[in-house]
């Protein structure tokens, strides 16, 4: 059989050995003091003479830290937490450099918090989260340099101010929604005005135009009808001249022309004495129009007057 104190050595040196997991770091102590940091893999511990003192994450952690009162510039208090990221990248100045360096982080956090947002009125703290966030990351990463933390960022989660300041804010952004939404009806009112307008102009001008091109279309029509007319006399007369038609009838035509001149709402007509020598020289034409004719119409026999009784009676 084995003897007993070959399993205790066997179990001693068993337990001497560490495996230390990915992202983790051990720091390790040699009769009390400092000695190394083991980082990821397999490692041996002397005996009774080293330990491991811390064991220690590499991997990025939140800090997630409650509400606390914080009073601004003018007076207001209000409750605000903060989430803070931050990962450890020295595992013995995490070991060595506080007691309880997590514990003083939230506690510098909180005292940061105050002063920030003590410079800063209700309004510009509750625009200013990105500012309030930048300066934080910058004073914390500073600040916990010898701890071997490294803090990423800062990000206020909650600002809750007290319930009267709450309702009044409501009542200030209802108000400027109101005022929002009037100014959009009263631009929107505006620009359906002056689109009407733009459309009424462009009517108008539609129209002018069309009445323009109508004139001209109809003077243009009226031009092409007196040219054709004015040609039609021309080609007429150029006709009778090829004709070789006599002054008599040139001298009837100037006739008709008097009579269409008339339009039938003349009462009188008054020939030229040349246009009655003509006539009375050509028979067929005093016969037929009348003209030319100097033979008397008879007389008409004159009413016998009806004798006066009361001269008769008196022989006047």
């Amino acid at each position: 059989m084995i003897p007993f104190f070959v399993i205790l050595i066997i179990a001693v040196l068993a337990c001497c050995v560490k495996i230390v997991p990915q992202a983790n770091e051990y720091v390790i102590e040699f009769l009390g003091k400092y000695s190394k940091t083991w980082t990821a893999g397999i490692h041996f511990k002397i005996p009774l003479l080293e330990r491991v003192a811390k064991r220690v994450t590499l991997k990025e952690q939140v800090l997630d830290s409650p509400p606390q009162p914080v009073i601004t510039k003018d007076n207001v208090t209000m409750q605000i937490d903060t989430v803070i990221y931050y990962a450890i990248y020295d595992a013995k100045l995490f070991a060595y450099g506080a007691e309880n360096p997590i514990s003083a982080l939230a506690n510098l956090a909180a005292t940061t918090l105050r002063n920030i947002v003590g410079e800063l009125e209700l309004d510009g703290t509750l625009t200013s989260r990105d500012t309030i966030n930048g300066k934080m990351t910058e004073i914390l990463d500073e600040a916990t340099d010898k701890w071997g933390i490294k803090v990423h960022r800062v990000e206020l989660r909650n600002i809750i101010p007290p319930a009267e300041i709450q309702n009044a804010m409501e009542k200030q952004m209802k108000a400027e929604r109101d005022r929002r939404e009037t100014m959009l009806q009263a631009e929107g009112h505006k620009a359906a005005a002056i689109t009407r307008a733009e459309g009424d102009k462009q009517a108008m001008i539609l129209a002018a135009e069309g009445e323009r091109d109508a004139r001209i279309a109809r003077a243009e029509g009226e031009a092409k009808a007196i040219y054709l007319s004015k040609k039609a006399e021309a080609d007429g007369l150029a006709a009778l001249r090829a004709a070789n038609i006599d002054n008599i009838v040139l001298e009837l035509k100037k006739y008709e022309a008097l009579v269409a001149l008339s339009n039938g709402k003349a009462s009188k007509i008054i020939i030229p004495s040349d246009v009655v020598d003509m006539t009375k020289s050509n028979v067929m034409f005093s016969e037929t129009s009348g003209l030319g004719d100097t033979t008397k119409s008879a007389a008409e026999t004159p009413k016998a007057k009806k004798g006066d009784p009361c001269c008769d009676e008196k022989g006047c």
